[in-house]
């Protein structure tokens, strides 16, 4: 809760300081506070979720820049819970950190996605077994979603990171993002959607407050946010398979609206790709030149931006358990703009 009492002249100057070099900072600083992964006076990393307290309720991180520090961080600073939802999990700091902080007591739980409608798979064997021996709670996902794609950390049910990427140690070869979310509408249901998907009982999420975008169902507030577009459409994702919103891009395309793509070239997606070219959308392909395009990002009117799991594919969209965040916080939309228009840069156009 906000302080309702006047602040000292000399705080106020402070506030205000802090305020305008956290803007000033670009990606160092996205949306106020310390950045993700900074270091204290002793060189470690700060808790995101301690430096955070008292910042914005929004915060962005880029990969590849930022690496696994910032969740690491979380996990460190976490005091009582734990919830992890994740696609795939192999990266092995994360999951010492997971044990770790089982081990000094808080209560962890994590879900691992389990194969294509709990098809056994094995991608998340070795993740599984070692948490479960080192007093991790520790489950596979539902088998009512074709996948569990989701990919959130909640800490302490004060802070959850809502991601485009998996935690797989890959974090230096791939374009990702993910938003820091303290707001507690939203922390609170991404928990109860937890619980739910922990439990077996399958539930349609709220978006908490306002925010917060679902799969199974989400395609109607994709395809609107696709036309509600005015001057500007910014795609980057792995798929293209979902012929509702390559027809909505191509819509937009032609009422005059610039609509940009960026991709990491794969053939599953060329007839959608060429679609695109041919209706007047300019698409830039990656073939693995610098990073893999694995990114979920949907900018519109350089006003506002859905980062989330959900690739614009019929599966994704309807069938799988996903999350996204439909964010307006003027300097997320500016980096996420600034991060684009690098990646859109170093493609070839196609």
């Amino acid at each position: 809760m906000a302080r309702r009492w006047p602040l000292p002249i000399a705080l106020l100057a402070v506030l205000v300081l802090v305020a305008a070099a956290a803007v000033a900072g670009g990606t160092a600083a996205v949306a106020g506070g310390l950045a993700p992964g900074a270091t204290g006076a002793a060189g470690g990393p700060v808790p995101a979720a301690r430096a955070a307290a008292s910042g914005p309720s929004l915060q962005l991180v880029a990969e590849p820049q930022a690496g696994n520090a910032p969740f690491l961080a979380m996990i460190d600073g976490a005091r009582h819970s734990v919830e992890l939802t994740m696609y795939e999990l192999y990266d092995t700091q994360i999951e010492a950190a997971l044990a770790g902080a089982a081990k000094r007591g808080v209560d962890v739980r994590v879900l691992l996605n389990d194969g294509y409608y709990s098809e056994r798979e094995s991608d998340n064997a070795a993740a599984y077994g070692y948490l479960r021996s080192h007093g991790v709670h520790v489950r596979y996902t539902p088998t009512y979603f074709a996948l569990t794609h989701q990919k959130t950390l909640t800490v302490d049910g004060d802070e959850s990171a809502v991601m485009t990427l998996n935690f797989d140690g890959e974090y230096a070869t791939t374009r990702d993002f993910a938003v820091l979310d303290r707001q507690p509408a939203d922390v609170r249901e991404i928990v109860s959607a937890f619980d739910a998907d922990w439990s077996g009982r399958q539930i349609t999420p709220s978006s908490g407050t306002g925010d917060l975008i679902w799969s199974p169902g989400a395609e109607s507030a994709v395809l609107k946010l696709i036309a509600s577009a005015r001057s500007s459409i910014d795609v980057e994702n792995e798929e293209m398979d979902y012929a509702p919103a390559t027809e909505a891009l191509c819509a937009a395309a032609r009422r005059g609206v610039k609509v940009e793509v960026v991709m990491t070239y794969e053939s599953d997606w060329k007839r959608a790709l060429s679609e695109l070219s041919g209706c007047g959308a300019k698409v830039h392909l990656h073939y693995g030149q610098r990073y893999y395009i694995h990114a979920k990002l949907l900018l519109v009117d350089g006003r506002t931006a859905l980062v989330s799991s959900q690739n614009l594919s019929t599966t994704s969209l309807k069938y799988n358990r996903e999350l996204g965040i439909d964010v307006t916080t003027r300097a997320i939309v500016s980096q996420l703009e600034r991060d684009f228009a690098s990646d859109y840069a170093g493609g070839s156009s196609s």
